[in-house]
């Protein structure tokens, strides 16, 4: 991580609405950019980690895993520098740094598109996971009880956001983002101790699972797009350093830099021990969700449903937040309206109603994972951070700096564009024998 000589003046001010330094949003200790990036990290999308690994195998399934921690923790490191990398401006937005890097114009259609599917996607997937573990929880706990269909539970999960999507900012989701964090390891480490006393399946299968050869390479490419979703956070990286106080002392990056090493040292043990021991356990017949493969003892597993619950609650806040701003900021300067209780309730109502529909429309849980990780989370994690370094710090040809950041970019492209196809063609495909709001 080799930075460079001093970045250039900057070519204009980022916003006309810059938080206020005095104000609650900058009140943030280091330790909340910790939760704040598990949360938005450590997702849902752990669970599917030993369902790519089947399709990947041991050795290609490790390498890539062990590689995209390494591209995300430099590129969320370039990240926390370009927070305040002209003197005097902080960027709190993607959106206000892609405006400093690629100008007024072009920046916001270079950043703001991808930082869209990242948040939307995430919530997306998230009402799908929360409606799908309500479901399997309650089924756990009460036996005896009618069935209810999937979309019903989704419209319930979905239903908590409603009033949840109201509370202000994001420090006031600070609590909410907490315990989605503890949530996430506890279910993590369920999940990994579950399998490991489960033990190794029946006749299991450490082979390529058996599909025609076109099949077979549309679901590796969908499986790189399910590790890509694990490695999240940058698209609200900039939102979360923005609620750190900053001095010439002690600027941001160094409390946000702290917080998001511990992050990321939280991330590779809830990552790496559910990937290879829930592989290890099931083989190629490992479910796209590992927990649905764990069925005793019944009450842990029941909590680990609610446990994930729990948490997909806080990440879809974490997600939302800075949808809500930019909606709102966009609805006050086109309609001139001022911000309030009314444009907040008819705003993030419309947004959580919008992201309930598309779930239960199309609950393919791990298809898309890989798309949406391929299209969105590709981007803003793997290589756009990169392309503004390279814009900015301007590092010497062939340095250190500039041949790290040109290869993060080339294994960044290449994931983005076979993830994002894999994941597009598994749910055309899934969706053709699918049962709509079944």
């Amino acid at each position: 991580m080799v930075s460079s000589s001093s970045p250039p003046q900057p070519k204009e001010i980022p916003s006309d609405d810059k938080w206020a330094e005095e104000g609650t949003r900058r009140k943030a200790k280091w330790w909340y950019s910790t939760f704040h990036t598990v949360t938005a990290m450590v997702g849902a999308g752990v669970l599917s980690l030993p369902y790519a690994m089947a399709y990947l195998g041991w050795g290609p399934g490790t390498f890539v895993m062990a590689l995209s921690w390494c591209v995300t923790l430099h590129t969320m490191w370039q990240m926390t520098q370009l927070h305040e990398c002209v003197p005097g401006v902080r960027f709190d937005r993607y959106y206000d740094l892609g405006q400093h890097a690629f100008g007024p114009r072009l920046g916001p259609w270079i950043v703001l598109p991808q930082q869209l599917i990242v948040q939307v996607g995430c919530d997306i997937v998230y009402m799908v996971t929360g409606g799908k573990c309500l479901k399997n929880f309650m089924e756990i706990v009460c036996t005896n009880c009618t069935p209810i269909r999937q979309s019903y539970w989704i419209c319930i999960f979905g239903g908590l956001h409603f009033f949840l999507s109201q509370l202000p900012d994001f420090n006031s989701v600070s609590g909410v983002s907490l315990a989605a964090a503890i949530m996430s390891i506890c279910y993590s480490s369920i999940a990994w101790a579950g399998s490991l006393s489960k033990g190794r399946a029946p006749d299991v299968s450490y082979g390529y699972k058996n599909t025609s050869g076109v099949d077979s390479m549309f679901r590796v490419f969908n499986a790189l797009g399910q590790i890509t979703f694990a490695y999240a956070g940058h698209a609200v990286a900039l939102e979360i350093q923005a609620t750190i106080p900053s001095t010439p002392e002690m600027p941001s990056r160094v409390p946000m830099w702290k917080g998001a090493v511990l992050a990321y040292f939280i991330n590779g043990i809830c990552y790496f021990p559910v990937a290879l021991i829930g592989y290890w356990a099931f083989g190629q017949d490992v479910p796209d969700n590992v927990l649905v493969a764990l069925n005793r003892p019944a009450w842990l597993i029941a909590a680990a449903n609610l446990m994930v619950v729990i948490h997909v609650i806080g990440s879809y806040q974490v997600y939302a937040m800075p949808v809500f701003d930019i909606i709102e900021r966009t609805a006050m300067k086109r309609l001139s309206i001022s911000r309030g209780l009314m444009l907040r309730l008819i705003v993030r109502s419309a947004y959580v109603a919008l992201t309930l529909f598309i779930g239960v429309t199309f609950p393919f849980f791990g298809d898309l994972l890989g798309f949406f990780g391929g299209f969105g989370f590709a981007p803003t994690s793997y290589f756009l951070p990169s392309v503004i370094w390279l814009k900015i710090m301007k590092p010497p040809r062939f340095s250190i700096s500039w041949i790290i950041n040109w290869a993060c970019i080339f294994f960044g492209v290449f994931i983005m564009v076979a993830s994002t196809v894999g994941g597009l063609r598994n749910i055309v495909v899934d969706s053709s024998t699918y049962e709509f709001y079944s």
